[in-house]
């Protein structure tokens, strides 16, 4: 049967989104924080590192997205059936513990924005404007996924993935030097240095994250794509890794032309230091303006929204296909009890860890990241084992090189995030 492009173009709409959706919400407030302290204390010197990571990432999702299309089941589904019960629990504990610590992150980033949003607003005090910022953050959040269909859901996160455009104008705001941020592109000027070592691990471990792989095979099920519709989707996957790390690249080089060409400048005493995501918005508006400022902030909350939605999500689906219970959110409450009450469950408990006073937040977000750090090299091993199966697969496992490709990732992503664990747990090793 051949198609028109009229029909050619409907058949892509209607298959897109969990690619775009996925890698876009990875864009979270860690990473935003992480890219801009890459910008901040290096300037464009690890704009090149985005290029391999932008591979690693279509790869990892890729492999998933397949397994999707072609077994029909989700990712906890696969290593319950091929692994059996005693790992897919120990998945199953470490990913819903990350993802308590992960969703409160997100809530953390709402807050951050609250205090500079409260320098614009003088009706209303900065600690009254975090709390209605981030329980109207939660309710809706709860709201967008819960109140609507698969179509209207997958609509409203295709908006959030656009928010993300604002970071792009930031970065034109500032006037970078193009041609010094074409050149450490191309070619880089490498350091030895640990700092810089371990911003390298930083940015990698930022990039891919355990949840990904759960949430994109899921939505990948969920939309009921197969074989015969998967050629589309590995485009929907490669464009969303291109789109997410395009706009890391500006988050860069914003912080880059930026903060780290002002500390160039002026005594170290009068450093401009990022140690959190509100730090960049604040410090561009005397280097770059108000308008870029606001953009960054902007761009900051959609982030922290976006991936409050999906992150826990991702762990409602996860455990429910573990235990082979309804879950999906073209389904009504009545339908899949347990997959909407967890979802409720982890929004309150990330949003209420953040508006408690004297919560240990700040430890929270730092043994989150521990655990996915131990977690990540975990599931890509199980994602390899799977997707070269020939019994589950047949004529869909790995060729060679993409098993080059793939196992490479695997191993490297697992050393660096092994040395970033330890490092995170024992900072004085190496110091």
């Amino acid at each position: 049967m051949r198609f028109t492009p009229w029909r050619r173009l409907l058949m892509i709409l209607s298959i897109v989104g969990p690619g775009i959706i996925t890698a876009n919400a990875d864009n979270d407030v860690g990473g935003i924080l992480t890219y801009s302290q890459a910008g901040a204390q290096f300037g464009y010197s690890l704009l090149w590192l985005l290029v391999p990571v932008t591979v690693a990432l279509v790869v990892t999702q890729e492999m998933c997205a397949r397994m999707g299309a072609v077994t029909g089941k989700g990712l906890a589904s696969l290593i319950r059936e091929n692994f059996g019960v005693k790992v897919t629990f120990w998945v199953l504990l470490l990913f819903v513990i990350c993802d308590v610590g992960n969703t409160a992150t997100e809530f953390a980033g709402v807050a951050s924005v609250s205090s500079i949003f409260s320098a614009y607003t003088s009706f209303i005090g900065a600690g009254v404007l975090k709390v209605v910022m981030v329980v109207g953050a939660a309710a809706f959040v709860f709201a967008t996924v819960t109140r609507g269909s698969g179509k209207v859901v997958e609509r409203i996160f295709f908006v959030f993935c656009s928010i993300y455009l604002a970071y792009v104008v930031s970065g034109l705001l500032v006037h970078p030097n193009w041609h010094e941020v074409i050149r450490q592109t191309v070619f880089p000027q490498f350091s030895s240095s640990k700092a810089y070592v371990l911003m390298i691990i930083a940015v990698i471990g930022t990039t891919i994250s355990p949840w990904m792989q759960f949430y994109i095979q899921a939505a990948v099920v969920d939309k009921g794509i197969g074989e015969e519709e998967y050629h589309i989707s590995r485009i929907d996957v490669v464009a969303g890794a291109l789109f997410t790390d395009f706009i890391a690249y500006f988050i860069i080089v914003a912080c880059a032309a930026t903060i780290f060409i002002h500390n160039l400048h002026v005594p170290a005493a009068h450093w401009i230091q990022v140690n959190d995501v509100s730090d960049v918005a604040i410090a561009l508006k005397p280097l770059a303006g108000k308008f870029a400022s606001l953009l960054f902030a902007l761009g900051l909350l959609n982030a922290a929204v976006f991936t409050a939605s999906i992150l826990p999500l991702s762990t409602a689906y996860y455990v429910c296909e573990a235990f082979g219970l309804e879950r999906g959110i073209d389904l009504h409450f009545n339908s899949a009890k347990t997959f909407y009450s967890l979802y409720l469950a982890l929004i309150v408990i990330g949003a209420g860890i953040v508006i408690i006073p004297g919560a240990p937040l700040l430890a929270i977000i730092f043994y989150s990241q521990v655990l996915n750090g131990v977690l990540l090299p975990v599931v890509l091993v199980l994602m390899l084992l799977l997707i070269n199966n020939k019994r589950l697969m047949g004529r869909w496992t790995n060729n060679l090189a993409f098993n080059i490709i793939a196992w490479g990732t695997a191993i490297v992503v697992g050393i660096l995030t092994v040395i970033s664990t330890v490092q995170t747990l024992f900072p004085q090793i190496g110091s």
